[in-house]
């Protein structure tokens, strides 16, 4: 089935229409059932990479029609377990089992809640919180992650504990008695919930954010558009699966029957090459594209681990896309993968600093022009009152900001004053306001806050160069909390409303004080920085919480400890009031591996 010709039969008149009647799990079995009379289910379709028992790694391949089979095995068993619209939470790592979970709770018209890998510590207080919040009356995990998913529930008594389901261990057979949900008379089957993610609680207790059919298969639409995405292709991902970009990855290409490589974050940190391999043309790629989306530190690993003794190691002639995002993305990071990579047949433009959050389901903008990946210098001081001035690279005052691009199809993005919610000029840092049939319905169970995150109203327009169509509804405006501004037709983020550092009414970016505390010294593992305020006796006080590299003896630190802060006096003009080291991994931070500054501000708070 041509996937390009089905995907536009849901536009009209260049803009996104979609049927009440589709689903996801409707589209997935339509799509399933062409494949099948064409008589290409048979089509490989994933690769899922084993890296446990050795180095290289086991490939485990299934085909189109052995993955159906698996999703509708597990499905089967849920609608002889439960009931439509239960909640399904997922407890396992990155693997086949975990998709055909996912797939198998839609499947059954259950509500899939993607959460992480039992065996990977530190995420206890949250996965408490979030089955209390949820109320999931099952959990599906696999044979890998099934001991550390019993010993869990062991401590629930037993008439709360939720039913645990082994997926891996469900006969082929139970595929033949699963049957085709019956549709809803109350709610369209596009406006129904398609799944809760949790978001990753960097500043808060997670909240569920209510994902609809509509506003996935929307924003699915949106990035295939805005990222021109070029069929026949082959994605590679190792993102976590509980994140909303490894999630929605995956269940995009699996209903669309898209082939792709999948493994575990932790094997492509331990070995970057494990990826970087998976983007090199390959026989057979003669007429494929390659596709991979990142966070902003995998370049910076794959550029010092994965970097090739010979420029004809890789060929990366096939890959048309590098999204990155998750995390802001920093010139270094980009400027040492495109230098190791370059002479590897690397295309630099299909590097693609991109921005999104999970209320939005994924993607916000992604740069559209030929100027990508673009970095822009502006001036420090002024960005700190609220202003973009460019100034020329190499400046001392300047910094550097990636362009994320330009909003996807059919969303619309206004910068505003959010004391106000007046639209603010191009230039004019404010913060980004949303609206668009990709935005989630709200927070599962949080009435306030879904008010006041999704239910805002626009002020007023800007009389010229508003970004606002005169059309677009002035209610129901989902405020994102980062700190934006436009300029030369170019989104840059500048940071989030809560995390902004006021030090003698100057405002600050964390993120720049972190960059410099990185660059001052050897001695700080990279992203490895935590920077807040804390209240002092007459304004507030700069601490940074700062990792050591692997192996560093903490007879450095004092040494390191004198560089870090004659760079931010210099640089920033503030003196930290305190700078405190501590071993790899120590500083807390959120599910999908961001430092959580406001849970570090908390501690710091909580324990002096």
């Amino acid at each position: 089935m041509d996937i390009e010709q089905l995907l536009y039969q849901f536009y009209n008149d260049g803009k996104i229409d979609l049927p009440p009647e589709l689903s996801l799990y409707q589209l997935c079995e339509m799509l399933y059932q062409g494949s099948a009379e064409m008589g290409t289910g048979d089509l490989h379709q994933m690769r899922y990479w084993d890296f446990s028992v050795s180095r290289e790694g086991t490939p485990v391949d299934f085909t189109r029609e052995e993955m159906i089979t698996r999703i509708k095995a597990v499905g089967a068993r849920l609608q002889q377990t439960g009931q439509p619209g239960d909640r399904v939470a997922i407890l396992a790592a990155n693997s086949p089992e975990y998709i055909f979970s996912f797939m198998g709770a839609l499947y059954a018209d259950q509500t899939p809640v993607p959460l992480y890998d039992p065996n990977e510590p530190g995420h206890d207080e949250q996965l408490r919180a979030v089955m209390a919040d949820c109320g999931a009356k099952t959990v599906l995990t696999n044979n890998a992650g099934a001991k550390a998913v019993r010993e869990f529930f062991a401590e629930v008594p037993k008439p709360e504990r939720p039913r645990i389901m082994v997926v891996d261990s469900l006969p082929d057979s139970l595929a033949d008695s699963w049957t085709p949900p019956e549709e809803r008379e109350d709610i369209d089957p596009l406006d129904e919930v398609a799944f809760l993610q949790y978001t990753s609680g960097s500043t808060r207790l997670p909240a569920g954010v209510v994902l609809t059919n509509r506003a996935i298969l929307t924003n699915v639409l949106q990035i295939y558009d805005a990222a021109e995405l070029k069929m026949p292709l082959r994605l590679s991902t190792w993102l976590p699966m509980h994140h909303d970009m490894g999630i929605i990855l995956t269940v995009f290409v699996t209903i669309m029957g898209i082939e792709f490589e999948l493994m575990n974050p932790r094997d492509f940190i331990q070995q970057p090459k494990r990826w970087t391999d998976q983007l090199t043309f390959r026989e057979g790629d003669e007429d494929q594209f390659v596709y991979t989306v990142v966070p902003n530190f995998a370049l910076d690993l794959a550029a010092r681990y994965a970097a090739p003794e010979n420029a004809e190691d890789y060929d990366f002639s096939q890959v048309d896309g590098i999204i990155i995002g998750s995390e802001p993305v920093t010139r270094a990071a980009v400027k040492s993968f495109e230098e190791t990579f370059g002479p590897s047949k690397l295309d630099p433009q299909v590097l693609r600093p991109s921005y999104g959050l999970a209320e939005a389901t994924l993607i916000v903008s992604t740069p559209q022009t030929e100027e990508r990946p673009l970095f822009s210098f502006f001036d420090r001081e002024k960005v700190g009152e609220g202003q973009i001035v460019e100034v020329a690279e190499g400046d001392a005052a300047g910094i550097a900001f990636a362009s994320n691009g330009q909003a996807v199809p059919d969303l619309v993005l206004a910068v505003v004053d959010p004391s106000t919610g007046n639209e603010v000029p191009e230039g004019t840092i404010g913060e980004l306001w949303i609206h668009g049939d990709n935005v989630a319905a709200g927070y599962e169970g949080r009435e306030e806050e879904t008010k006041q995150t999704f239910q805002n109203t626009l002020g007023e327009r800007l009389a010229e160069g508003s970004t606002v169509p005169e059309d677009t509804p002035k209610d129901g405006w989902l405020a994102t909390g980062d700190l934006v501004s436009f300029y030369r037709g170019h989104l840059y983020i500048t940071g989030r409303v809560k995390d902004l550092i006021v030090i003698a009414g100057r405002n600050h970016y964390p993120q720049d004080i972190e960059a410099t505390v990185m660059e001052a010294s050897d001695h700080v593992r990279s992203d490895s920085v935590a920077a807040f305020a804390v209240p002092g006796e007459d304004v507030e006080k700069l601490v940074l919480l700062v990792e050591r590299v692997e192996g560093a003896d903490p007879a450095g630190d004092a040494l390191a400890e004198d560089a870090i802060r004659g760079a931010v006096s210099s640089k920033h003009g503030i003196s930290p009031e305190d700078v405190r080291f501590y071993a790899p991994n120590e500083i807390a931070r959120s599910s999908s591996g961001k430092i959580a500054r406001q849970v570090n501000r908390k501690k710091y708070l909580a324990n002096g």
